[in-house]
């Protein structure tokens, strides 16, 4: 399997998710992140997921990553708005578990949320107003960085970003043009 790219399903977050983001919330997953959150900043990240899930696709959504044809629940990713250089955008952020790392499923996840936010930004809620989606891993995440370089992000640079709130990083800022056909994730 080490040349096949792995197949994943993307299924909308659900109630019966917050096992998943606490299995997330290492040392070692987080640490290009700000660190472990509390059993509080869970437990709100994980209602935060479940209301995107719940809203329109437009607005953004996050998912758990299932491996196939396992069927395993292998991390979390997703997309949701915001404003970025005074342009709404698309932002995506992942994780996944530590056993199912350096197995090509982040990028395959990637791709998959690529084409989640595509059909968003043309479609619905989301039509017409965000045709970039951005990535901002740490500039020390050599992997997340990785990631962004085989799904087809574009490199724009080192900068300055707040992560979690209150708490400077410097990350790279990576964009897929999610209007322009020829760039394929």
């Amino acid at each position: 399997m080490e040349n096949e790219t792995p197949r994943v399903r993307l299924e909308p977050w659900s109630d019966e998710d917050a096992g998943l983001l606490r299995a997330l919330n290492t040392p070692e997953l987080t640490a290009h992140l700000g660190g472990q959150e509390t059993e509080e900043q869970i437990v709100l990240r994980h209602l935060r997921y479940v209301e995107m899930s719940a809203a329109h696709p437009g607005a953004g959504r996050m998912f758990r990553i299932v491996l196939l044809p396992e069927e395993t629940v292998a991390g979390s990713i997703g997309f949701w708005g915001q404003t970025w250089d005074g342009e709404q955008v698309y932002e995506t952020g992942w994780a996944v578990l530590s056993g199912f790392q350096g197995r090509g499923v982040a990028t395959a996840a990637t791709r998959a949320v690529i084409a989640k936010a595509r059909t968003a930004a043309t479609q619905g809620l989301g039509a017409g107003l965000r045709r970039h989606l951005h990535a901002f891993p740490s500039a020390g995440n050599a992997a997340s960085n990785a990631v962004c370089r085989k799904a087809g992000f574009e490199p724009r640079g080192e900068r300055d970003f707040e992560y979690p709130a209150g708490r400077p990083m410097r990350c790279n800022d990576w964009r897929f043009d999610l209007g322009d056909p020829a760039q394929r994730s």
